[in-house]
């Protein structure tokens, strides 16, 4: 067994070792959080939302709201869910487990593995380097932009799309159709293209999908059950809720769709992965414990730039600075009916991980403040 195998195998032992806490005792310390989901319910007239955290009292586990508008049945603890750009933080996690290999060098081009393929609207893989990947500086366009993609997959014209299948290289010619953002390295700008291109990059190096890679170095080693890469198939694994989305800018719309069931090849390595509260907190604690990434690479990780909203972004991670002054790191994720979110104090002691069964909610900052800052 490797040093690495063995640091994953000692960590999935200390996160077993954390006891449940019981029901009388899951609400203390949790209470504001639990204000929050209940308000986000309301306010928002989301379904649903569900949510875990782990902290020295053990395994709090909140829900709001109905998980199925049909049955009315409340979303339950080891529901799975689609986690959307949650998958990143995996994707950049195994790009710098290879980096620590030797396998990749991150301020290498992206034309040495994939030459030939980012062309286009001033877009060119010979200028944008793989870190420029994993941090959103490369200035690529995100192919989910395109007026095309968002009259078929966000718009009324998803029932016709739901099911249709898109490999890599087709969701980069639809990025490279347009401008770039802004010269590589200078700015910041979220692109979903990056992480595309990033899984693409790590099957290069590897002759192996890059759902075969997180399977292999982080979902099996830390036992994340719950977690998968559904390719193209439509389904969640059971048990799960319904997902919903009013299919209309920002949530706009008045009429609510089941969006349930969908090809996730249109978020690949950007966003396709199922996971669930309890595997996220559980990957979270490890990553930034230290029990995934050497420590270089996990420094790599951490090294932020500006981002939206005054967060800071790194490799994979957003930097929250809360009200009350705690810092949290971790990663949003939203695909068609759903909104994710996972983030852990810098030490990986305070995981926590909400998701809401709808993707126009707005409030997942405010249950990471009542978590954190009470």
């Amino acid at each position: 067994m490797s040093l690495r195998s063995t640091a994953v195998a000692m960590a999935v032992a200390a996160l077993a070792a954390f006891p449940l806490a019981s029901s009388a005792a899951a609400d203390q310390g949790h209470s504001a959080t639990q204000d929050a989901m209940d308000a986000l319910v309301q306010q928002d007239h989301v379904p649903g939302v569900s949510g875990q955290a782990r902290d020295g009292g053990g395994v709090w586990h909140g829900s709001s709201g109905i998980a199925d508008r049909a049955t009315h049945r409340p979303p339950m603890s080891q529901d799975k869910f689609r986690v959307g750009s949650l998958t990143k933080p995996f994707i950049a996690a195994v790009m710098l487990q290879l980096e620590a290999e030797g396998s990749v060098d991150l301020d290498a081009p992206v034309e040495r593995w994939l030459p030939g393929t980012v062309r286009g609207g001033g877009q060119d893989g010979r200028i944008v380097t793989v870190r420029q990947l994993l941090g959103h500086t490369s200035g690529l366009y995100d192919f989910t932009a395109d007026p095309g993609m968002q009259r078929d997959y966000f718009g009324p014209r998803f029932a016709a799309h739901r099911y249709d299948s898109h490999d890599a290289a087709s969701l980069v010619r639809t990025a490279t159709a347009h401008r770039r953002a802004f010269e590589p390295g200078t700015d910041w700008g979220y692109s979903n293209t990056n992480y595309v291109l990033a899984g693409m990059v790590i099957e290069k190096v590897t002759g192996r999908s890059y759902a075969h890679e997180v399977e292999r170095r982080i979902i099996r080693p830390l036992k994340l059950r719950d977690t998968s890469f559904p390719g193209t198939s439509p389904g969640i694994p059971e048990p799960h809720g319904r997902a919903y989305s009013k299919l209309a800018p920002a949530g706009s719309g008045t009429r609510v769709h089941d969006v349930t069931a969908l090809d996730p090849s249109l978020a690949g390595a950007s966003g396709e992965m199922i996971s669930s509260t309890g595997d996220l907190i559980r990957f979270m604690q490890a990553l930034l414990g230290g029990d995934v990434l050497p420590a270089r690479q996990l420094a790599q990780m951490k090294s932020t730039v500006p981002a939206d909203g005054g967060d800071r972004y790194g490799l994979g991670l957003t930097r929250y600075r809360l009200s009350c002054g705690t810092t949290v790191w971790g990663h949003e994720g939203t695909i068609q009916g759903s909104h994710s979110t996972a983030v852990t104090t810098a030490d990986g002691s305070h995981p926590a991980a909400f998701n809401v069964n709808a993707d126009w909610s707005s409030g997942m900052a405010d249950m990471i403040e009542a978590e954190y800052c009470g």
